[in-house]
């Protein structure tokens, strides 16, 4: 699709009923010509409505209507560029370990857990969160409530787990991992943020706060290159779990293949949450044509879809039948 389409779709399914502000400037986007011209400066990697708006975010612009954005844009286009080519949209979202949990307490443990596009690496916590499910199934670590609490609405009766699973090893892959005592990246995450999701804010910095406590390890590289390894070393008392959150996406079509095929290879349980159509296998077992949930993510174990998701974990949708597969 052309950039122009990309904006729209980011509007009417990414950002609609959820940012006003996001909505309007996309909108405007792809009906501007002069703006898409400006965007389509930057390589096509770089064109993502996430990073590019968030790029401005960080230079400094504020929510307005959309002519007093382009105005701003326009003035500052070489400073967002700049920032926009060094940043990946690596929106490091901790509310989507809701709807891992449910599948991650149902594998034996203790955990070796392995994220492939972990950011800042905020999702390797899910034992240290606490969790309302539907405003009733309270869980948390211990005895005590965690300053992360994650809310999530469900359906069709997914299997809510009666604890949390216990993590002995946390490692993340990335192109370019993040540091949670950097100011800078940090900053950069907020502003990964949609500006009316305060919410989300908040939630983000206590999350940070965490993991500050106890660091996760991050290897810079390619999942296609370092996974295999790292879950080779993780210790045999342990059951390896590699999993990730909206990052298979980026990968053209032969790498998606490539990564799935490695990963059903190797000694390990692989917990995928991407968009419904991004893994052909997981698409084609989908009870239903992924277009029909478009917006969604599909939650899959081993490669078996199990339920849809929210974007950023607020909401599990169970499918029918799924409990009976993949545990």
């Amino acid at each position: 699709m052309n950039t122009a389409q990309r904006y729209e779709l980011f509007a009417e399914y990414e950002v609609r009923g959820h940012s006003p502000c996001y909505d309007e400037w996309c909108r405007g986007i792809a009906s501007d010509t002069d703006v898409v011209d400006l965007i389509e400066q930057l390589p096509p990697d770089k064109r993502q409505p996430n990073l590019v708006l968030g790029a401005a975010r960080y230079v400094g612009v504020e929510p307005s209507d959309y002519p007093g954005f382009k105005a701003w844009l326009t003035e500052h286009w070489v400073q967002v560029a700049e920032v926009a080519s060094v940043r990946r949209t690596q929106t490091n979202e901790p509310g989507r370990a809701a709807v891992l949990l449910p599948v991650l307490a149902r594998i034996p443990g203790p955990l070796s857990l392995i994220e492939v596009g972990a950011s800042a690496g905020l999702c390797l916590y899910p034992d240290r969160y606490s969790y309302r499910y539907d405003d009733r199934v309270a869980l948390d670590p211990g005895d005590e409530v965690s300053s992360v609490v994650l809310s999530c609405a469900t359906s069709g009766n997914p299997p809510l787990p009666s604890g949390l699973p216990t993590v002995t090893a946390r490692t993340g892959v990335d192109l370019n991992p993040l540091d949670v005592n950097d100011t800078d990246d940090v900053r950069s995450l907020e502003c990964l943020i949609w500006p009316e999701q305060q919410h989300r804010l908040r939630r983000l910095r206590a999350a940070v706060g965490v993991a500050r406590t106890d660091p996760p390890r991050l290897v810079a590289g390619d999942l296609l290159d370092t996974v295999a390894d790292l879950v080779d070393a993780t210790s045999s008392d342990t059951t390896a779990v590699v999993f990730g959150s909206a990052v298979l996406g980026y990968l053209d079509t032969d790498s998606r293949r490539a990564f799935e095929a490695m990963v059903r290879d190797l000694r390990c349980r692989w917990i995928a949450n991407e968009g419904a159509g991004v893994l052909d296998a997981v698409a084609a077992r989908l009870p239903e044509p992924p277009t029909a949930n478009r917006g969604s993510f599909v939650v899959s174990l081993d490669g078996q879809p199990l339920a849809y998701a929210g974007a950023h974990g607020q909401s599990l949708d169970w499918i029918d039948g799924a409990a009976a597969h993949g545990f």
